[in-house]
């Protein structure tokens, strides 16, 4: 399974970026994955998990790249591991999936590994000028000259030992601060530095699955301000439904600074979400979420069969039907969907019944008179005796399917709990495994 990692070092400083600024920014990054780390100046996330919720590896890679740089991102990087993303981007390398790893590290210097960044004119005295030239030492004259630290960071870089990160915890409110770059006297011109902070608010609604419907945007005045002009000044937006339209909440919000005067200039922004509510989302599912009767403007289950029957062929969509059958493997057929259900009768079970049949049960060895599958088993509570089918005869093939079987529940120690039956109609009865009981 691949492991992918998202390194996106913020622009504030960087060798040393704010904390509040990696903090909006890991934020953000939860709506995509839980699994969100802070490393240095940087914001790791693992995204493997995530790519089929954000339509794939390209939809996803695109939306990150397009939204990140408004975070105030300056480089991102992917990787099968987050040391390995963290090291590309801090050389500017944006792909790291393409192709082995250590033919993309090997050739990067020493200041993309932070455990080597100490050590970094020593190394070079011994003629080390890369990574690579770093991993052709020897293991255990490393480990004498500097530390064990080092030699495990390495093999952490190249996926040769497990990482171990903090992941960053979703705060129960949302309030975050950035310090603008530049004083704003203007404050149509706050949205640049609120757009920011929007899109963590954004970030941070997703991951609670949750919307917004009151947000409070706050400017604290310079300094040097007069003294008539007061600490600073709030604007509260509210919306009549929940939402996390980022796109939406900064159209609203420009258009009441467009009415704002500041009393002095803005040196520090502060966003907190007010009032949230939980936000139920349309359902991405082929099919409806329940029902077969569709709400206002929506299709019922039944109509969306239909069109699926017309559209791929009537015997590729098709429903289950309960039989009244004492046999399991005849207690259910399939019909296409279109076709009108008949009377269904759920079939008598006089005993425990397996969340799981075998296609065809499945001859087992014998011991003595003990049956085998991943070792001798063990009969647990039996036996419960099925018989049917003596009607269920094909002539045209010669085949009777009558059956007369005692099942038992078995105890596998590898397998775990299995259902097994033993034959009464053969002249030399056997015993078959049936099913698996979750």
């Amino acid at each position: 399974m691949r492991w992918s990692a998202l390194c996106l070092p913020v622009t504030d400083d960087a060798s040393s970026p704010t904390e509040s600024a990696r903090q909006a920014l890991a934020i953000w990054a939860l709506q995509f994955t839980p699994r969100v780390s802070v490393l240095d100046e940087a914001v790791l996330m693992e995204v493997e998990a995530s790519l089929r919720l954000f339509g794939g590896w390209p939809a996803l890679r695109a939306r990150v790249a397009a939204e990140a740089p408004a975070l105030g991102v300056a480089r991102l990087a992917w990787a099968p591991n987050g040391l390995a993303a963290l090291a590309l981007a801090r050389a500017g390398i944006e792909d790291g999936l393409g192709g082995p790893l250590s033919a993309r590290l090997d050739p990067l210097p020493l200041e993309v590994l932070g455990a080597l960044r100490p050590h970094r004119l020593t190394l070079a005295h011994i003629g080390c000028r890369s990574l690579g030239d770093v991993r052709a030492l020897p293991r255990g004259g490393l480990v004498r000259r500097f530390d064990r630290a080092l030699l495990h960071a390495l093999d952490q870089l190249y996926g040769q030992a497990p990482e171990v990160h903090t992941w960053v915890g979703l705060p129960e409110r949302f309030e975050q601060r950035l310090e603008l770059m530049a004083r704003v006297e203007q404050a149509p011109a706050l949205m640049v530095g609120a757009q920011r902070l929007l899109l963590a608010l954004g970030g941070w609604l997703a991951a609670r699955q949750a919307g917004v419907t009151a947000f409070a945007l706050r400017w604290v005045h310079d300094a040097l301000r007069a003294r008539a002009a007061g600490e600073g000044g709030e604007l509260v937006v509210r919306t009549a439904t929940p939402t996390r339209d980022t796109t939406h909440l900064a159209r609203l919000l420009a258009e009441h600074l467009a009415r704002v005067t500041l009393q002095a200039p803005v040196g520090e922004l502060c966003l907190r979400a007010l009032e949230v509510q939980p936000l139920v989302t349309a359902s991405a599912s082929l099919l409806p979420p329940d029902g077969t009767q569709g709400t206002a403007g929506e299709e019922g289950l039944t109509q969306v069969l239909e069109r699926l029957s017309v559209r791929l062929g009537a015997t590729r969509v098709l429903r289950p039907v309960l039989l009244d059958d004492h046999r399991p493997e005849a207690q259910c057929r399939w019909q296409p969907a279109t076709e009108a259900l008949p009377r269904q009768v759920l079939p008598m079970a006089s005993g425990p019944q397996p969340g799981f049949l075998l296609p065809q049960p499945l001859r087992l060895a014998m011991r003595g008179d003990r049956p085998l599958f991943q070792g001798e088993l063990q009969l647990l509570l039996g036996p419960q005796r099925i018989e049917g089918g003596w009607w269920d005869r094909d002539e045209s093939v010669g085949v009777h399917r009558n059956v007369v079987r005692d099942y038992w529940v078995a105890q596998s120690a590898q397998a775990g709990v299995l259902w097994v039956f033993q034959t009464r109609l053969e002249q030399a009865p056997a015993w078959f495994l049936h099913g698996y009981f979750a």
